[in-house]
């Protein structure tokens, strides 16, 4: 059980923490952030609301218990994750540097799996 809560945590936080990070351009409207956005026709109160979403989302991911809040968080940063990927596609196309959206969603398939292996460890 120990080894499964290690490698539970270690993807839960490298996950969290890109979320996070990713979270605070959005919030704060940073102007990449701002050019990004509006050329993929998004406009600024929807950015804001993503980034706020990311952050809450993140709060539910790391705080124990509330599983049904956690399988929603869960959800709401993989259609975060897929929607951002197809948003780029519908814009732009394929571009190699979307390949790294892989990482967020690899870390966040991890932490998803590891997280019901818990569960069913503990059952």
């Amino acid at each position: 059980m120990k080894k499964l809560n290690t490698i539970y945590w270690v993807f839960t936080a490298l996950f969290a923490g890109l979320m996070l990070l990713s979270s605070i351009p959005d919030i704060v409207l940073s102007p990449d952030a701002v050019v990004f956005m509006h050329h993929l026709g998004y406009p600024d109160y929807f950015t804001i609301f993503i980034g706020v979403a990311k952050i809450l989302g993140v709060i539910a991911i790391v705080v124990p218990g509330f599983p049904r809040l956690k399988e929603w968080a869960y959800a709401g940063m993989f259609f975060d994750l897929i929607g951002a990927v197809y948003s780029q596609l519908a814009t732009d196309g394929f571009m190699p540097p979307m390949l790294f959206m892989i990482l967020p969603i690899f870390l966040g398939a991890m932490s998803y799996i590891y997280y019901h292996k818990r569960l069913r460890a503990k059952a």
